[in-house]
């Protein structure tokens, strides 16, 4: 009140002084980062859900135009361990080979986007985006666990397949 009496400004402007505190404000930024990372979780688990299902997808149709393949493999003696693990070793393959490839495509996504915000001279918070090789693991090891739920599906799948039945297809 005395400095608005002193500079002449009515004692019930509120914008003749202000106060800024950086606590407020790092609580502030410390809950929009934290929302931005649930949000990031939330889609990145979606993505690779959706990556699961599409490889599960894949190895269920795999099997369906393999079947006469099933069927000779387990007419010379195949054991239904041998066609379990053939169905596993491919499903894991696909999905780690899909997860290397979703990463590096990634990593050259924020290459262009770091690319992008030097050139436009951006000096704000986004400014070289990156993401940790920890983050990467963790989602190529979330999706090989979750490939290996995917191809137990196929595999049961495969291993429905009659012999006999194969044969006259």
């Amino acid at each position: 009140r005395l400095l608005k009496a002193q500079k002449s400004i009515h004692p019930d402007d509120p914008r003749g002084f202000g106060h800024w505190s950086m606590a407020e404000m790092h609580e502030e930024m410390s809950t929009v980062f934290a929302a931005f990372r649930w949000v990031s979780f939330v889609f990145g688990g979606l993505a690779l859900f959706a990556g699961v299902i599409g490889i599960m997808n894949i190895m269920l149709i795999t099997i369906k135009e393999r079947t006469r393949e099933l069927g000779v493999r387990r007419a010379l003696g195949a054991t239904p361990a041998n066609i379990v693990v053939q169905i596993m070793v491919e499903t894991l393959t696909l999905t780690v080979l899909a997860g290397l490839l979703g990463g590096i495509l990634g990593v050259f996504a924020l290459e262009a986007l770091d690319t992008y915000l030097v050139s436009a001279e951006d000096n704000g918070i986004f400014r070289h985006p990156h993401v940790t090789l920890d983050v990467l693991l963790t989602a190529l090891t979330t999706m090989t666990v979750l490939g290996a739920f995917a191809g137990v599906l196929p595999a049961l799948r495969a291993l429905r397949v009659q012999p006999v039945e194969a044969l006259r297809t």
